[in-house]
């Protein structure tokens, strides 16, 4: 029999902030949540706490304020060098109805000397297809380093780097998802993290609504950044849909609606084969649909860095004219 009451555990009052019940429960403060995270990465924290705190998270959906704590969090741990780039990319979703288009307009905008971070979480979900599996056929640098990331910048002016070399704790609670059964909100946080710092956080959200949440936390952290709702969750524009760009620019939110690009949607292809996405590339094959997604996406990155969007989508005609030259 114990007759002394144990000690309770540090992280226990940030599980109960989140689980007290309809009443009782709230938001983290983000003073909060930056001190939550710091237990998580600091390896302080039971795994029975770090699934309730997850998924109590998911179930009330994140504040703002307590994704810019967890962000903090993360970056003081990084330590990341200075390296220019000028586009953070984050790439977690995984396609499942249309081919990864985004990856050829990573690939000519870097051709044009655009500085692009691409980085992701590796293939989580079943049936999608994820950069990772594509990066050695479309030859992106995979980079294990923040010094292979450097030297790829300044060869390619591109690179990938995987969560888990840089972030291994985030890439454990993401791969909790197949345990829990659901997305935590750390596939959320990864997509405003912007290691780096760059001039632009590109972000992709496919759940309305959280697409004004995350650039509210972008805005609080002072980064620029657009979030948009991309095709299949991943930084691509869907041509056959109207676009709703949510943009933040030294701390000044912006708005712009870009129409569908084609009167009538296009059929979805019957499988997706990675072979047709390089063929494209290298121009030995046309897709109508793949064209249109890949000049939009160039012009929302374009759009990021300062350009108008009608001078973003000529440009981005441009450039991808320009990659066979």
């Amino acid at each position: 029999m114990n007759l002394i009451t144990p000690a309770e555990h540090p992280f226990a009052h940030f599980v109960r902030i989140l689980g007290k019940g309809k009443r009782g429960a709230r938001d983290l403060t983000r003073e909060e949540a930056y001190e939550a995270m710091g237990l998580l990465l600091d390896d302080k924290v039971e795994d029975t706490q770090l699934g309730a705190f997850l998924m109590l998270l998911r179930h009330k959906e994140e504040s703002a304020e307590e994704m810019a704590g967890f962000a903090e969090a993360v970056r003081e741990r990084l330590q990341a060098p200075r390296i220019a780039v000028d586009l953070d990319w984050p790439s977690y979703a995984g396609k499942k109805r249309h081919l990864p288009w985004y990856l050829l307009a990573v690939k000519a905008l870097a051709a044009s000397g655009v500085r692009i971070l691409l980085h992701g979480g590796g293939a989580h979900t079943a049936g999608r297809m994820y950069s990772e599996q594509l990066i050695a056929l479309l030859d992106i640098p995979l980079c294990r380093d923040w010094e292979s990331v450097a030297q790829a910048l300044e060869q390619q002016h591109l690179a990938f780097i995987p969560l888990g070399d840089w972030a291994p704790q985030l890439q454990r609670m993401i791969d909790l998802r197949n345990i829990l059964g659901l997305r935590s909100p750390i596939h959320s946080l990864t997509r405003i993290l912007n290691p780096l710092q760059a001039r632009c956080g590109l972000q992709s959200i496919f759940h309305p609504g959280y697409q004004v949440t995350h650039r509210a936390a972008s805005q609080l952290l002072a980064d620029n950044a657009i979030v948009i709702k991309g095709e299949g969750g991943e930084i691509e524009i869907n041509p056959d849909a109207v676009s709703h760009l949510y943009g933040t620019c030294g701390g000044v939110d912006w708005d712009e609606e870009w129409p569908a690009l084609s009167a009538l949607r296009h059929v979805k292809p019957e499988q997706l084969d990675p072979e047709h996405l390089l063929a494209v590339w290298l121009g030995q094959a046309e897709d109508a649909y793949g064209h249109l997604a890949v000049i939009a996406t160039m012009a929302l990155a374009l759009r990021g860095l300062g350009e108008t969007r009608e001078a973003a989508f000529a440009h981005a005609e441009q450039l991808w004219q320009q990659r066979l030259g």
